[in-house]
This record gives C-alpha cells, structure tokens and sequence, in this order.
C-alpha cells in the first residue's frame, strides 16, 4: 500500500522540478537576454529613447514657447544651482530611471497654463520639467530651465 503512494509522490516531485525548470528558461515568461524585455526586433527600431515608434508619433504633445518663461519664474534660483554641475540630458521619448526623484510641479505653478496630456504631470528635476507619465516614467516634452539661463 505504501509502495504506489512513493512512487505518486516521486512522480509529483519530477513534475514539479521539470516545470520549474521549464519556466526558468528564455521564453517561458522571462525576458530574453540583452534587451530588456524588447523583442530584438522592437529594440532595433527604438527611435525615441524608450518609446517604440509607433507611440512615439502618437505622443505630439509639446510645452509651448511662453511657458520656459513662466516656469523659470518659480525654479530660477534651484536651476542656477545646476548651471555648472553635470546633470542627466532629459528629452521626449526618455524613461526617467526610477533611482532619480522627479518633484512634483504643484498645480499653483501652472495655473492657466495647458494641462500635461492625459496620464502625465509635470515635475520637476536638476533644472527640467518635464511632462511625464509617473507610471512608465516616459517624458512626453521637457523644459530646460538651465538652458534658459544660458540663452539655449
């Protein structure tokens, strides 16, 4: 009687070993190597930092030309902070690393200015805002405050 419920038990223990094994390999629900979870043929038509092509032409939305001028106005004095450090280069496409903490632009800086485009906000780091989707972390415009100081 104990005999059939070993050999249940050890052919159990094989299923579950080989499953495992199974799913720890590429292509059973992890990503493949050397890409970052892109498909290889994907990661080769990356053209905007992170955003593949075709939601790169979806996402036209762009800060307009008075509102460098209107957010200088509250981040001036931090931004010349950042005039001659070294500082990350933020553009539209762009994943924020998440190691990088982007502040919160409060809803009182842009007031009468256009809202970020749905699911982002602005924020604010080392002399950027940025109009950003805190979820994906991907920047849809990006305003230069150290770059307004200098003339760029």
């Amino acid at each position: 009687m104990y005999a059939p419920l070993k050999s249940l038990r050890a052919a159990l223990l094989f299923a579950a070993v080989a499953t495992a094994s199974a799913y720890a390999q590429p292509g059973h629900g992890q990503p493949p190597p050397g890409h970052g979870g892109i498909p290889p043929g994907q990661a080769k038509k990356m053209d905007r930092g992170d955003l593949p092509p075709g939601q790169a032409k979806k996402m036209d939305w762009r800060f307009r030309g008075d509102e460098r001028e209107h957010f200088r106005g509250y981040y001036e004095q931090d931004a010349r902070r950042w005039q001659s450090r070294h500082r990350p280069n933020f553009y539209a496409g762009y994943a924020i690393p998440r190691t990088y903490v982007v502040q919160t632009v409060p809803p009182a800086y842009y007031s009468g200015l256009q809202p970020p485009p749905p699911g982002y906000r602005y924020g604010y780091y080392e002399g950027y805002v940025v109009a950003y989707n805190p979820t994906t972390r991907v920047i849809a415009d990006v305003v230069d405050l150290v770059g307004a100081l200098s003339g760029r």
